[in-house]
């Protein structure tokens, strides 16, 4: 079994990602919905490439809700963000820019690559050839 959503959320640390945009920042809850009508509130404060994580219910820019299964799956880099919301799996209210940044607060697949890298390495690959 691969990480829940919350040990992923717990474990987020507030240094630098540098995968984040510095001009963007806002508030992002994820409202996770649990077995027996429970729901679990995530409350996320992004500023200057920072993350910050909290238990809260309060106001925020952007609510994401979901079963608790699609968000272990985020978690796990088993899903992606915007094929969920395509299939419904998840919804959202609010500003649905702040949502590529949770695609980016999320891991992706395992041994994904940026397509940068692959193509620095085709064209090393290719300068190698004689």
């Amino acid at each position: 079994m691969g990480t829940t959503v919350a040990r992923y959320l717990q474990q987020v640390d507030d240094g630098r990602r540098p995968n984040l945009p510095e001009t963007t920042a806002g508030t992002l809850r994820l409202d996770v919905r649990g077995g027996g009508g429970c729901t679990e509130h995530w409350y996320l404060t992004v500023a200057d490439q920072h993350v910050q994580v909290t238990r809260s219910a309060e106001v925020a820019d952007l609510v994401v809700r979901a079963d608790r299964a699609v968000f272990d799956r985020l978690a796990n880099g088993s899903a992606h963000i915007a094929a969920a919301l395509l299939r419904n799996d998840l919804t959202v209210r609010g500003d649905l820019r702040l949502l590529t940044l949770l695609r980016r607060i999320f891991p992706g697949p395992e041994g994904a690559r940026h397509p940068r890298e692959l193509g620095r390495a085709a064209l090393a690959g290719r300068d190698a050839q004689p």
